[in-house]
C-alpha cells in the first residue's frame, strides 16, 4: 500500500534580506497552488556571514555586487507587482521580528506577519528593529503585541532563534532565502518554484 504524504518545504528566510522579501511575499500563495505545505524557518544571516569571514552583507562588502542586486530587485519587483523603496539603512536589524516569527512559526498568522515586516522594511522604509514598529504591525494583525514582544525578549525566545540559526549553519545554508526539501537545498528566490516542484514530485 502506498502512503501519500503532504508535500512540504522548509522556507529559510531573513527579514533583512532583500531577496527574502521577494520570496516571503510569494511563497504562501505559490505553495497553496502547488499543494505544498510551508514550514517557516526565520533565522539570522549575521552569524552565518561571520562563519564565512564576512562582517557585513556581501552586497555592502562588494559594491558592484550591491549595485547589481538593487537593480535586479527593481526588475523583479516590477515583474511581481511589488513595491520597492530602497531601505535608507541596509541591512536592517531583523532580530526582534525573527524572534517573534521563530517562536510562532506554526501559527496561522506567520505568513501575514512575515509579509507585514518585509513590507515595512522594503516597501515603506521603516525601521523593523524598532520595537514600536513591530508592535504596530502586530496590532494591525489583531495580535497581542505586548505578550508576543515579551515572549520574544525572554530567555526562551532568544534561545529559540539562536538554536534555529545554528541549525541553518548545520544544514549548510549560506544565504537567504533558502528552501530545503527532503535534504535537498535550493538557494535563492529564483529557486522557489523549483523547490515547490521538487516537493510535489517527491511526494
Amino acid at each position: 500500500m502506498t502512503i501519500e504524504r503532504t508535500p512540504r518545504i522548509e522556507f529559510w528566510y531573513e527579514f533583512a534580506s532583500s531577496y527574502s522579501y521577494l520570496s516571503v511575499m510569494r511563497v504562501e500563495a505559490l505553495a497553496a497552488a502547488a499543494g505544498v505545505e510551508v514550514a517557516w524557518r526565520p533565522f539570522l544571516l549575521g552569524p552565518v556571514f561571520m562563519s564565512l569571514g564576512w562582517n557585513d552583507s556581501p552586497f555592502n562588502i562588494y559594491p558592484p555586487k550591491g549595485r547589481y542586486m538593487w537593480r535586479d530587485l527593481e526588475r523583479l519587483c516590477s515583474r511581481y507587482g511589488l513595491i520597492l523603496t530602497r531601505p535608507s539603512t541596509f541591512p536592517r536589524n531583523g532580530l526582534l521580528a525573527a524572534r517573534i516569527a521563530c517562536r510562532n512559526h506554526a501559527e496561522p498568522w506567520i505568513g501575514a506577519f512575515s509579509r507585514a515586516v518585509m513590507c515595512a522594511n522594503f516597501a515603506e522604509d521603516r525601521d523593523i528593529g524598532d520595537r514600536a514598529v513591530i508592535a504596530e504591525l502586530l496590532l494591525g494583525l489583531g495580535l497581542p503585541a505586548e505578550d508576543l514582544l515579551a515572549d520574544a525578549g525572554s530567555d526562551a525566545g532568544k534561545a529559540a532563534l539562536r538554536s534555529q540559526t545554528e541549525r541553518a549553519t548545520e544544514l549548510g545554508i549560506f544565504g537567504a532565502p533558502s528552501f530545503i526539501v527532503d535534504g535537498e537545498l535550493f538557494w535563492g528566490n529564483d529557486r522557489l518554484e523549483d523547490a515547490l516542484a521538487w516537493a510535489h514530485d517527491a511526494a
